[in-house]
Formats: C-alpha cells, structure tokens, sequence
C-alpha cells in the first residue's frame, strides 16, 4: 500500500523583485527557470545527517502528478524539523530584541565589591537584552508597558546576569501574586482579548502598584527607542569586597542617547505601520556604526543601615533617594554587534537573576528570590534542560568544572572523570562549611506576610505621591491624566472603574478628580 501526503504549494513572488522567466518545453519543469535568475546558486546542499540532498524544491512522487512517497527521507526530515523549529515562546518578555557588547570599567569600586568583572579597567563582552513584558511574540513594540533590560556578563568567573526592567520599580512586591498579575494583564478567556477591567480590578485591589502604574502611565510609559531608555536591576543586589565588608547595591544603567518617549497617537500609528520599530531601530542603529552606550552607576548602602532606612530597600515597589545614597559610577557598557542570527542568539538567550559571580549576591527582596527559581526554570521547559550549553548562554571566559551532567541534548561532557562528590579520583569539588559570604541574618516564625514598614513614609502611595506631584511638570500630568482617563474608559465593570478612582484619590483627591472628569468627557 502505497502511503502518501497531498500538498497544497502556494507560490509568491517578493514584492519589487524583477524574476526572468523563460518558456518551457512540453515535459520540462517550470521550477527549473529561476535557475536562470542572476545570483541562484544551485550547486547543492544537504540533508540533516550531512549527505548531498538531491532536491529542496521538488518531493518524491510518483510521476510527476503522482502522490509524494513516504520514503522520502529529504522531504520528511525537512518537514519533521519545520513541524519543531519553534520553541514556546517566554510568557512574560515574549516580544524583544537584542546586542552584543562589553562593559568597560572606568572607575574604582572596589571598596564594595571584589568582582572581577568590576575592577577597574575590567572589559567584559556582554549581552544585552530588551523587551516588552506583556505581549506576545507578534505584538507591537508600543504598547504602554514596562520593556525589559536583561544583561549578561561574561565575566572571568562565569556569567553575571542583571535581569531588570526600564523602571526602577515593580508592580508588586511578592513573588507569589507574579503569576496572578501577569494573568489579569494578559487575555480573558473566553474572548481572548486583553481587558483594561481585569488590568484595573488587580491594580485596585493591589495598593502597592500604585508607585509603578503611575511611572507606566506617565510619559516614560512608552520608550521612542530601545536606544532611548535608562535600565535599572529594580531589586536591591550585595556586593561584598575583598576584606568580606558587604554593602546593598541598586543598579542603574543611563543611556548616553538620552530618554525620549513616545505620545499615545504616535505609538498607535506605530502600532499600526511598523509593529517591530523597537526592533529595527536597534538593529539598524548599530549596522550603520552609530553604537548605543549607557552609563552604569551604583547606589551603595551600608549593610546594617539596609535593615533601619526610611524605606524597606527589599521592597521593589519603593526606591532609594538619590539625596540619601547618591549614584557612584562604574563604567560604561557598548552594544557594537547585532546577532548573526536572531533565533540562535537572542530568542534562545536565557537571563537567570541566579546567574551570580563571586563578589556579589542577593538580597531577602522577595519578588528577587522567586525568580532567582521562576526564570532559570522556564529556561529549562522552554529550551531544555541542558540550555546553558548553547553558545548564547554558556560561560565563555570562565573554567567550568560543574557536576550537572547528562540530560536531554548534552553536549559538553567530562569523559570519565568521576561524577559525583566527594571522590578520590583527583577531580576537584567544593567543600566550604559555615556562613556565606553573600548571607545575611534572617530570624522570626515561618510567616506570610508583606515586608515590615520601616515609617510613616514606608506606605504603598507616597512615593507615587511624589512621582506625580513633585518630579512630573504640569505638562506631563496633563498627559497623565488623560492617559489614566483614556485607560479607564475601557473597563466595562462600574464597580472596577469605581475603585480606580479611589485608587488615585488615594495618591491625590485633586488629581483623582482631573481623571473622573476627563472620563466623563470621554464617555460623554
């Protein structure tokens, strides 16, 4: 019984390209023309296993009207591997793009940190990483949302990455409500459709995003470029030094192109003609020599006054002022190479907060320690367990000596040298009893609860209080007002709506008030 697959070919010719035909004989092929066309090089290629492939533009049939024959093995393998050539996409951070580059340190930090890749005149290739957070993987590069800023090092003792955003800030404070706040900004249900009303009943319903959604809502809420915006760790990070003196550290990247922002019709119109802006702008801007660079700097607090400042430095809702821990500058990273190939080296790019290099550490940030797990985690579901050993992601500069082996797709091995610890073989482990050097003290019952409030300040609306009324001009919360306004007027529950009006008159009733009537107008 002969088995066999009917096709459909849908041909299509570029839009602009100039194709030379020539007539055919009764029995020639039609495909055979554009191996007249200038620049087509049918000289040959191969099948997966590396043997000459006799066709890529014809399958097996019988007779040239006949069905295609199962044992063609070219024509299977091909479709197998087309059938798999996409893994899932990232559930948050799905839509991005990015560089390579390297980080040239200028100053002198090493009264904080005994990092190698922060000493002074320390160069480091890295990669850099930029991205939407709720959309997917078509969508536009536009949309008012936070972009992601993920950087990896590859130092001389492994690879460092710094996984932040745009913002200095997040929209909540504990890991647990993570996945429960993606899912309200992501698609309902039944309609599959993002909903502004299940954005703004978990907004209201969680206080503590206030600081965040009025940086999302103000002008910053939509960068011009990728080139054009700052990049925070967001979190608070250790760094401890030479003599083991350790000392919190927030990381702050500062574009040298400046910050610039688009209007809501600009990024609609965007939206609309060039739904990869971000992407091409980035890519083009280096292609032509012009290579974005950003200033990285460090707010430094000593350790014990982490646990007594005004704000609880493990929240990432809140901030550290500049007035109290001013920025001491590090060096300057470049992005001066564009991948070769985006899937390979950006769509397979993994970023761990986990990803750490001795001379620096974690802190009791509770959105940081879940995704010290979550993210290395949905590296391994979403590009294999062995993930670390593509070439994107594995540590180029440092000796690697790790006891993780095996694994689906393994390449890099240890050939017969003992696997397991301890052994007397001669292969080295580890063995280093007592505290941690990046450890810090943790005491009390086993609780669930939000972090301790250090004062009256320490609250979830004073320091969007402050956003609002004392860092934006009276321009920009003109436009965050009709921006908040416009947002509102596409929830559909009045109950919802209700309480996002509260939610700003929680921040300031004359504001709370800005924002009603322009709704109003709006729905008028």
């Amino acid at each position: 019984m002969v088995e066999f697959i009917l096709l459909t070919v849908v041909k299509h010719l570029g839009k602009g390209r100039n194709v030379t035909t020539h007539p055919t004989t009764p029995g020639e092929s039609p495909d055979t023309t554009v191996n007249h066309v200038a620049g087509v090089d049918a000289s040959g290629s191969t099948t997966i296993t590396g043997a000459p492939a006799q066709s890529d533009r014809n399958s097996l049939t019988a007779g040239a009207d006949g069905p295609i024959m199962l044992h063609d093995v070219h024509f299977v393998e091909q479709m197998a591997h087309f059938d798999r050539e996409r893994v899932p996409e990232r559930v948050v951070h799905a839509k991005g793009s990015g560089a390579f580059g390297y980080l040239e340190v200028t100053e002198d930090v090493s009264a904080y940190t005994k990092a190698a890749v922060f000493q002074p005149g320390a160069r480091t290739e890295m990669l850099a990483r930029f991205s939407t957070v709720a959309g997917e993987l078509g969508s536009p590069d536009t949309w008012r949302d936070p972009r992601g800023f993920a950087l990896k090092f590859y130092t001389t003792e492994g690879n460092l990455d710094i996984v932040g955003n745009n913002t200095p800030i997040f929209f909540i404070r504990d890991a647990m409500k993570f996945p429960h706040f993606i899912r309200s900004q992501k698609r309902r249900g039944a309609s599959g459709l993002r909903d502004n009303s299940m954005q703004w009943d978990f907004w209201s319903l969680n206080p503590e995003s206030a600081h965040q959604v009025t940086y999302l809502m103000g002008d910053r809420g939509i960068p011009a470029t990728y080139r054009h915006q700052n990049g925070y760790g967001s979190h608070t990070y250790m760094w401890i030094n030479a003599e083991g003196e350790k000392f919190w550290v927030k990381y702050h990247f500062i574009s040298q192109q400046g910050v610039e922002t688009l209007t809501n019709e600009e990024a609609d119109r965007l939206a609309g003609t060039d739904a990869d802006a971000h992407r091409r702008d980035l890519f083009e801007a280096i292609e032509r020599g012009d290579f974005p660079k950003w200033d990285m700097y460090v707010q430094v607090i000593p350790f014990e006054e982490g646990f007594t400042y005004r704000y609880n430095i493990f929240d990432v809702t809140k901030t550290v002022s500049q007035k109290d821990y001013p920025r001491i500058k590090v060096g300057t990273f470049t992005l001066d190479k564009n991948p070769v190939n985006h899937f390979a080296q950006i769509e397979q790019a993994a970023f761990d907060p986990s990803a750490l290099v001795p001379g620096t550490g974690l802190s009791p940030d509770k959105m940081l320690l879940g995704r010290v797990f979550s993210y290395a985690d949905t590296h391994r579901h979403r590009i294999g367990a062995n993930y670390l050993q593509l070439p994107v992601n594995r540590p180029h500069n440092a000796k690697m000596n790790t006891y993780a082996a095996d694994g689906p797709m393994a390449y890099d091995h240890n050939g017969d040298a003992a696997p397991y610890a301890p052994n007397s073989e001669g292969r080295p482990f580890s063995d280093n009893p007592g505290a941690s050097e990046d450890s810090f003290h943790v005491s009390g019952d086993l609780v669930r609860r939000a972090q301790t409030i250090r004062s009256a300040e320490d609250d979830d609306f004073t320091q969007a209080r402050d956003l609002l009324m004392n860092i934006f001009s009276d321009e920009q919360r003109d436009r965050f007002v009709q921006t908040v306004a416009g947002h509102i007027a596409g929830v559909s529950r009045e109950d919802v709506a209700e309480r996002a009006f509260q939610y700003w008159a929680n921040i300031d009733e004359g504001v709370a008030q800005r924002i009603r009537e322009a709704h109003a107008a709006l729905k008028a």
